[in-house]
């Protein structure tokens, strides 16, 4: 059984760093991405039909990280793909800040903390996934590339923990933090 690729590769007039998609975003986060409206009033970002338009690329990460977090090969076919698989990294990292003893308000501490620090972009030699992402051509484009990667774990790392923290009982779900161990494609951040 293959992997579930990104719904958003037929998207072909994105802007593109490298290899890279700037997909449109929901968000309240700065940063470089297009914003797209806000969910109205009595929509849950929980069960939000992919042919919403508010469905950006976060969500269809949440979605499909469970799923694809089980593949060790992924075959990409664009870079909305590429956009996907680091964002699904990204939430692997941040389910291993998470504890089990935390509660919202460390998680999101951690999460956020992690989420602003400094990190790798494609190109430099610490980045993990360099054989499959081109690195920005100058500087201009490596400062937008990582306001978009800032704002992607921002974003996602709130997402995230309103879904780990969704029963309201201030502690985290254990579906979720059980693949804390779990890595795609063997890689992490």
């Amino acid at each position: 059984m293959p992997a579930y690729h990104s719904a958003f590769l037929q998207d072909t007039d994105v802007r593109l760093i490298g290899n890279f998609a700037l997909l449109p975003l929901r968000t309240k986060t700065r940063g470089p991405a297009y914003n797209l409206q806000a969910l109205p009033a009595g929509v849950s970002e929980f069960d939000l039909d992919p042919d919403h338009e508010s469905y950006d690329i976060l969500d269809e990460t949440l979605n499909l990280f469970r799923a694809n977090t089980l593949f060790r090969n992924f075959e990409i076919k664009g870079p909305a793909d590429r956009v996907l698989i680091y964002g699904i990294l990204w939430i692997s990292d941040c389910l291993s800040k998470i504890k089990p003893t935390h509660t919202v308000r460390e998680a999101e501490k951690a999460i956020t903390t992690a989420a602003l620090e400094q990190f790798a972009l494609p190109g430099d030699p610490s980045f993990p996934l360099n054989a499959l992402y081109q690195g920005p051509k100058d500087r201009g484009e490596a400062d937008i590339l990582r306001g978009y990667m800032a704002q992607i774990r921002q974003e996602l790392g709130q997402r995230l923990l309103a879904r780990i923290y969704a029963d309201g009982t201030g502690k985290p779900s254990k579906w979720w933090l059980s693949f804390t161990k779990r890595r795609f494609m063997g890689k992490s951040l």
